[in-house]
């Protein structure tokens, strides 16, 4: 496997698996996988993902983009970030509140 290859994995472990899997006890606003990218990529590009990755984002984001919204992704699970203001966040982003 690539080093390419093994960070896709993480991401799709995360954010398929892991997230999810917490989200209703944790009382997160989402519990879907596509939410839960859209949140951190959004969230770590500063504006929507789209507009600055051509989408499928896990295969086009630079490698540092993905390793940092892994990042966030991981701190959310840690409590060391707030996925409700992360998703608020985003959701202004994309002019959505």
């Amino acid at each position: 496997m690539s080093q390419r290859e093994a960070l896709e994995a993480c991401w799709f472990a995360l954010t398929r698996k892991e997230m999810p899997a917490i989200a209703r006890q944790r009382g997160w606003p989402v519990h879907l996988d596509h939410c839960f990218q859209r949140i951190l990529l959004d969230n770590t590009c500063g504006r929507p993902w789209r507009e600055e990755i051509a989408s499928p984002a896990y295969r086009n984001a630079p490698e540092e983009l993905l390793r940092k919204a892994i990042a966030l992704g991981e701190e959310a699970i840690a409590g060391k970030s707030d996925l409700a203001q992360l998703n608020t966040r985003s959701l202004r982003l994309r002019g959505k509140l």
